[in-house]
């Protein structure tokens, strides 16, 4: 055996769970496709990932927090869902209130969190990263994985590799994960025949730490807070803008000043002027639900798992519950002298990763369709939907507690009167 795991994929999901499992006393080997300077040096990518506080404790356990530095971390004090464009209709206002908490989340540049993720793991004691490497064959036998790759030297010159064997193999590429197709799992795909854009644009007027979706008819904006400007002090915000194909085009080959004023109009000018800083990148909207998540020495985690709609904010939050539950999983049966990445032991971390992960994802695409539905009847309904939860407290308080990660009940407790609120609490002790 090379190593105990063999990671494929060093995301920050594949490097999170490289360094767990190490901390946990196993050796690690993380093939990864791209350069070492890719990995060392990421570049910006447009994408802001919104963290929950159950997340912010896994980053903090694992050491990557501590490395982010003061300017990457944003805070999201309140969180207000539009109906069409901004202003015209009351919006829905979502807060931490009764959580004991001082904000809803975290958002940090994705780049940001692909460094600390290097950083740690590279300098973590029983992990092996391979980089250059394309893996072009996987095989599983009773006893353990074999993946075969290919490795790309700095010439550009590719040459097989000796195959590497370890007793358990992690599938964490990505949401078109070639190595859950070579293990020969399916998985549900729901193309959005939609296209994000995101990019960071200047402004007058602060956000104060507040998050905006508008969920217009014919496009979605959302606006999320992001730490000054570390050279300039200017006022910054996230844009991410959902729309079909051919718009999406048409406003990425807009000149930068013009697009800055198309978004400002869109805002309907709540930040005053605005400004683009730096690209805007584009993605194609596709969710993904793998058939299954473990087998005989394999599993799957991140966006090879699951890959969700970014409108709910749970991609990377579910990569990382993966990490902890795929842990402990392994942790548990090497504690009791089981066979650790045995069927039986994985099949755990899959149901209960499952069990997480499946409402999540369902609702998130409830969310999509009926919010991108320009017909009149959904139009009704989504309206019907933000103004009944706006005036039913437990219903904010579920949704808030979704948002943070925590268990809705104290928040529930907290914006009910008397008795019912006395009967959940007992329930909750129960």
């Amino acid at each position: 055996m090379h190593a105990d795991v063999l990671i494929v994929g060093a995301g920050p999901a594949g490097l999170s769970l490289a360094i767990s499992l190490a901390q946990a006393g196993l050796q690690v080997t993380v093939i990864e496709q791209q350069s070492l300077e890719a990995l060392q040096q990421p570049r910006p990518d447009g994408r802001e990932i919104a963290l929950t506080h159950p997340s912010v404790q896994t980053l903090e356990r694992l050491g990557s927090w501590q490395g982010l530095q003061t300017h990457e971390v944003s805070r999201i004090r309140e969180a207000q869902v539009h109906d069409g464009p901004v202003g015209q209709r009351p919006m829905l206002a979502i807060e931490a209130t009764g959580s004991g908490l001082a904000q809803l989340g975290y958002i940090v540049p994705n780049h940001a969190l692909r460094r600390t993720a290097w950083e740690v793991a590279s300098r973590t004691p029983g992990v092996q990263i391979v980089t250059g490497a394309q893996v072009t064959g996987v095989s599983l036998h009773s006893s353990h994985g074999e993946v075969r790759h290919a490795r790309t030297d700095q010439h550009g010159r590719r040459s097989e590799a000796a195959p590497l064997k370890a007793a358990l193999v992690v599938a964490a590429d990505s949401r078109f994960s070639a190595m859950r197709r070579m293990l020969g799992v399916g998985a549900q795909m729901t193309d959005f025949g939609r296209t994000v854009i995101v990019c960071r644009l200047s402004h007058s007027l602060a956000l104060q730490d507040v998050a905006h979706e508008c969920f217009g008819y014919e496009r979605t904006l959302a606006i999320l807070p992001v730490q000054p400007d570390l050279a300039t002090g200017e006022l910054l915000c996230s844009a991410v803008i959902t729309t079909d194909s051919a718009d999406a085009q048409q406003l990425l080959e807009l000149a930068p000043e013009e697009f800055a004023a198309h978004v400002e109009r869109e805002f309907r000018g709540r930040l005053g002027p605005m400004a683009l800083v730096g690209e805007r990148h584009s993605y194609p909207l596709v969710a993904t639900y793998a058939h299954r998540f473990s087998g005989a020495r394999w599993a799957l985690l991140g966006d090879a798992a699951v890959g969700m709609h970014p409108v709910t904010a749970h991609g990377f939050n579910l990569g990382l519950s993966g990490v902890e539950r795929l842990t402990a999983a392994v942790q548990a049966a090497r504690q009791a002298g089981q066979d650790w990445s045995s069927a039986p032991v994985l099949e755990r971390y899959a149901r209960d990763h499952h069990r997480h992960a499946l409402p999540i994802f369902a609702g998130t695409n409830a969310v999509v369709k009926l919010y991108t539905d320009a017909r009149p009847l959904p139009r009704l309904a989504r309206q019907a939907v933000l103004q009944v939860s706006r005036h039913l407290p437990p219903l904010k308080a579920a949704i808030a507690a979704q948002l943070t990660g925590r268990s809705p009940w104290p928040m529930m407790r907290a914006q009910l009167p008397g008795a019912l609120g006395k009967t959940m609490s007992s329930n909750g002790k129960c």
